[in-house]
């Protein structure tokens, strides 16, 4: 059926901050040495988290086993997005200060606006809230349990373990290179501070986290963005009131900014994944529709293994998804590759 549009509003989309600061880096770098399941898997090798953890007090390491355990690492990213803090100090200052039940509230995620109540509840220590929250967090990996812990936890303990914790890291981890890591944040915020003149929200937010395609939600009026190092090469994804939070890698050339020769890791992995003849073959077909594994075998007389392979390269660049059951191209990474091609080479 034909729709004759009758109507000039334009499709609604979010609005795009920024911002950047050692504090997330901290707490980022808490979250990344505390997960044991993901941190082989991060750029710095498994023998750099091992020698900091030998070079830090046996205080700092008791707390981290106490995150580990709890994962109140996003205590502290909740709390962080409170306000604009200066510094460690006035961060320090504005969690001593919270009262017991707005305390307990900010460090309890949000999980939608039609449970904002009981999250209040929760934090004021109802019972029917707390199972409310973990029932509807289930098919989360951590949350009904770190909702439990949150609000059951007396505030006075875990407001000393989340200064200690941060104070103790930053103070025996980051400050050693806080300087550089600063620079490497500014230098990123500032060149995606340029590019959100270039492109469009959408754009940018693909740009920026290397290819995850974000989408306007009715509930999400605001997307920010957040550089980290500490984390490379993952995207950490959040969501807080009214807003979605991508804690993304920084970029090649923020870490080396007089190099302008240095091409972004994502542009070098997107040709890397389509420099290959069957790979390219596999973009071809899934641009004219969505294809299944065994249909993608068939058409290519190729392996299974061996497409399940190439398919994997293509995903890992963010050029491929899985919807349904089969694999779809992303256009919209395709045509903004194009884009991230000729900002490196006009790059000064």
């Amino acid at each position: 059926m034909d729709v004759l549009q009758l109507t000039s509003r334009k499709r609604e989309t979010y609005n795009v901050q920024l911002t950047y600061s050692t504090l997330w880096e901290s707490a980022l770098g808490i979250a990344a040495i505390t997960n044991s399941k993901l941190i082989k898997t991060l750029e710095r090798p498994e023998e750099y988290w091992n020698h900091i953890k030998q070079l830090i007090s046996a205080e700092l390491l008791e707390q981290l086993n106490f995150v580990e355990k709890n994962n109140t690492w996003k205590s502290l990213l909740q709390l962080l997005h409170q306000k604009e803090f200066k510094d460690l100090s006035e961060f320090i200052s504005y969690i001593r200060n919270l009262k017991d039940s707005e305390f307990k509230f900010i460090c309890l995620p949000f999980v939608g606006n039609d449970f904002q109540n009981h999250r209040e509840m929760a934090a004021l220590g109802d019972e029917s809230a707390i199972q409310k929250l973990i029932e509807v967090t289930g098919d989360n990996p951590f949350f009904p349990e770190y909702i439990e812990f949150i609000s059951k936890t007396e505030v006075a303990h875990l407001k000393e373990h989340l200064i200690n914790v941060m104070s103790k890291w930053y103070l025996e981890v980051l400050e050693q290179n806080q300087k550089d890591t600063f620079i490497i944040l500014k230098n990123d915020y500032e060149s995606k501070k340029t590019m959100k003149l270039k492109l469009t929200p959408e754009e940018l937010v693909q740009w920026a986290t290397g290819g995850v395609t974000y989408n306007p939600e009715p509930s999400v009026h605001t997307v920010l963005l957040i550089p980290q190092y500490i984390y490379r090469p993952w995207n950490i994804e959040a969501d807080i009131e009214g807003t979605k939070v991508f804690y993304y890698p920084v970029s090649n050339e923020s870490i080396t900014p007089n190099d302008k020769y240095t091409p972004s890791n994502f542009l070098v992995l997107k040709h890397k994944a389509l420099g290959d003849d069957t790979r390219l073959k596999i973009v071809k077909l899934l641009s004219e529709r969505n294809h299944s594994l065994q249909e993608l075998t068939e058409q290519l007389n190729v392996g299974k293994s061996t497409i399940h392979h190439h398919l994997k390269i293509l995903r890992s660049a963010k050029l491929v998804e899985i919807i349904e059951s089969k694999y779809s191209l992303k256009r919209d990474v395709i045509e903004l590759l194009f884009k991230e091609l000729e900002i490196y080479l006009k790059q000064q």
